[in-house]
């Protein structure tokens, strides 16, 4: 298992750092944002990514459920609340667990262990994953994707049959995608290795009407590659 990056968001600083030296105490994971307002954390969140959020469900300016709405399942969550009857709503978004305040360092562990098991995407066993386009989640294989481009906040996931346009950055479908069939070639694309027709000095063609760029900051690493 690879790092794990986290987020903490919660209007409660002592909330905050309790799970901040939580967090400290498990080597695989790693801190990479912590705020009192949920809108610092989206707005980290368009420039950046994380795996895993420590999420409150109750803060004044922006709510849990509401934040989880606007990021969707990019990322799991583990929800943090003092009132129990809050944490069956987040259900239905992709909650790895809840944790009721006050929060014990045992029950933060059983908490981990099981977003270990949720953010094991490349596995030999996983060969798809999920993404929310137009309101629905679709269920993607990793083998039909033909490539991913990145377009402003958003990336456009490219299959044979369709497109599917979802709310995301090109760096966190980077760290989804298994690395064996996966490369980025350009600040705005990766593409599917096994999609390959032929490489040109400036582009890959994936299909007459798809020649992908290559980007020459990132060249020699794709000519290492496959070659």
């Amino acid at each position: 298992m690879n790092t794990i990056r986290c987020i903490v968001v919660d209007d409660e600083p002592l909330a905050i750092s309790l799970l901040e030296n939580y967090i400290r105490e498990i080597s695989f994971l790693e801190l990479v944002f912590s705020t009192e307002n949920p809108v610092e954390a989206l707005e980290y969140l368009r420039n950046d990514y994380a795996d895993l959020i420590f999420l409150d469900i109750q803060m004044p300016e922006l709510s849990g459920i509401n934040f989880m709405k606007i990021v969707g399942n990019k990322l799991k969550y583990i929800l943090t609340t003092a009132y129990a009857e809050y944490a069956l709503e987040g259900y239905e978004h992709n909650i790895v667990d809840y944790l009721l305040k006050p929060i014990s360092l045992e029950r933060f562990s059983k908490s981990i262990e099981k977003a270990k098991e949720r953010l094991s995407f490349n596995t030999p066993e996983q060969r798809h994953f999920f993404v929310k386009s137009s309101g629905r989640h679709h269920k993607i294989c990793f083998e039909e994707i033909l490539y991913i481009e990145s377009i402003r906040d958003y990336v456009n996931i490219k299959t044979a049959e369709e497109e599917f346009i979802v709310l995301d950055t090109l760096k966190s479908m980077e760290m989804q995608l298994p690395e064996s069939s996966f490369i980025r070639i350009h600040k705005s694309f990766i593409i599917n290795l096994d999609k390959i027709k032929n490489i040109g000095t400036k582009k890959v063609i994936i299909s007459p009407e798809h020649e992908i760029p290559i980007g020459e900051n990132y060249k020699m690493n794709f000519l290492n590659r496959i070659k």
